[in-house]
């Protein structure tokens, strides 16, 4: 079987072997040791593999299959660092099997994953070539997919078509067109597609939406949100020399060099830049929260700080939406920049009668709801559970300064009383795979994560175009 890339070229899908033999820890170390695409995610990936021994220990292998619930077989395409977060957390699920991985650096993630899978007694099936991993492993039930942006379509695509589901990561694609013949796949083969919008299952941002929004609308009419995702200045990545890919295997797979497959996020063609990979998380959930898709969007940004021969796409982007919601008007902006990491990443939402500030860290921001002087009391929330009681802002008595007759006082702060106990994703995963075996539906199928792709994307338009731009109501609906 034969393997076509983007230009028409075809090479030979005949199995590269994977050899035995240990990745040297600085080694992987040093792959890892520059990841400013993933923010906190690539510093923890350097501390798992500092204290890999210690999880080790920890961890349970889950692929055991039960007499009444069988193993779901499940593929990994894609085995770089966001492969290795999602494998992360599907090693914490009961009830999978990880039967194949498959990855085009076989000599560094693809053998280090396998190698890796062979600790918890799982003997996964490495392949370079994806076509023959769905032709040779008929029994898979479902691929998670997370290669660049660029190949998101043709992977999701045929992995719907050879009967598996599928879990993708975001953004969905670089293309607004391949996006939608995705979508379209999902419909024509009955699959399941999940987007890797793991906001949508994180049990904070549910109970939020439901508890507080929906039942208690406790924000009143939201009129402004406000969203960011600050990152210190980071090297580009980097690889061990030794475990280069051939020049000839990179073009095959359309990378014009090395630097190109390790920082492919900040190439036209390829990613999308930060407001692509980071924004999209939190845009999204502006769509969620606010219960519509916006009318407008606003954007300035550029390459003001790196090279633009290396960054493509913009350093710095500051954007704004205008929504009709449905009890208004609403304005949302949104920030990411990745010259200073100050205040890291979290979401307001600013209503009339209070102000929800959350955050998928659990280390700052992860949850308060600020209570409007003017706005009924929430004792009854608080009895529930839905809060916690409220610490009062109180002004300082000694003070001889007194407020400012254009000030207003100080809203008491109530904390959200749900944590996350497991890795990012893992819920998302399982919410995924619960939706498999029939047991929920998913957080974020193909058409939500298509209208979240249209939202985003038109923001390095409104960029370019320097002008407001709008959107048109059948602009986030696929047409049958």
């Amino acid at each position: 079987m034969k393997q076509s890339d983007s230009n028409g070229e075809t090479e030979s899908a005949t199995p590269r072997p994977i050899k035995e033999g240990k990745i040297e820890r600085r080694e992987v170390l040093q792959g890892l040791s520059s990841l400013p695409t993933l923010g906190l995610f690539g510093y923890s990936l350097c501390r798992q593999a500092a204290y890999e021994d210690a999880q080790d220990r920890q961890r349970q292998p889950t692929s055991e299959p039960t007499a009444r619930r069988p193993a779901i077989q499940v593929a990994l395409l894609g085995a770089g660092a966001q492969g290795e977060v999602l494998l992360n957390s599907m090693l914490r699920i009961p009830g999978l099997y990880v039967r194949a991985v498959c990855d085009i650096w076989t000599e560094y993630n693809l053998k280090r994953t396998v190698n890796t899978l062979k600790k918890y007694k799982i003997e996964a099936n490495g392949y370079e070539d994806y076509r023959e991993m769905l032709e040779r492993e008929k029994d898979l039930e479902a691929v998670v997919v997370a290669t660049p942006d660029f190949w998101h379509a043709r992977h999701t695509i045929d992995c719907l078509r050879a009967g598996k589901h599928v879990y993708c990561e975001k953004e969905m694609s670089n293309s607004l067109e391949d996006a939608g013949q995705m979508v379209l796949a999902a419909r024509e083969t009955g699959r399941l597609l999940q987007i890797g919008h793991q906001r949508r299952s994180h049990p904070r941002y549910q109970h939020c939406y439901r508890k507080l929004l929906r039942e208690a609308n406790l924000l009143g009419r939201i009129v402004t949100a406000y969203g960011q995702w600050n990152r210190s200045v980071k090297p580009d990545q980097g690889w061990p020399k030794r475990y280069a890919i051939p020049e000839e295997r990179l073009k095959q797979y359309g990378y014009p060099s090395m630097a190109h497959f390790r920082n492919w996020r900040w190439y036209k063609g390829m990613g999308g830049g930060p407001i692509v990979d980071l924004g999209s998380h939190q845009i999204d959930i502006f769509n969620w929260f606010l219960g519509s898709p916006p009318d407008y969007v606003t954007a300035s940004g550029g390459t003001d700080y790196y090279d633009p021969k290396t960054h493509e796409w913009y350093d710095t982007v500051m954007a704004i939406y205008e929504y009709s919601t449905p009890a208004g008007k609403a304005r949302a902006y949104y920030q990411t920049q990745t010259t200073n990491g100050s205040q890291g990443y979290f979401e307001t939402f600013m209503g009339d009668q209070g102000t929800l500030v959350l955050s998928e860290s659990e280390a700052a921001y992860s949850g308060a709801i600020y209570r409007e002087v003017s706005a009924p009391a929430w004792d009854e929330w608080v009895r529930r559970g839905y809060i916690t009681g409220p610490k009062v802002q109180t002004v300082r008595q000694d003070s001889q300064i007194p407020l400012d007759v254009r000030e207003s006082v100080s809203p008491d702060e109530h904390r959200i009383p749900v944590h996350l106990t497991v890795p990012y994703h893992q819920s998302h995963l399982e919410n995924f795979f619960q939706s498999i075996r029939g047991e929920a539906r998913l957080n974020c199928p193909a058409e939500t994560g298509y209208e979240t792709a249209v939202t985003v994307l038109k923001v390095n338009e409104a960029v370019e175009a320097h002008r407001r731009l709008s959107f048109r109501p059948g602009d986030f609906r696929v047409p049958s």
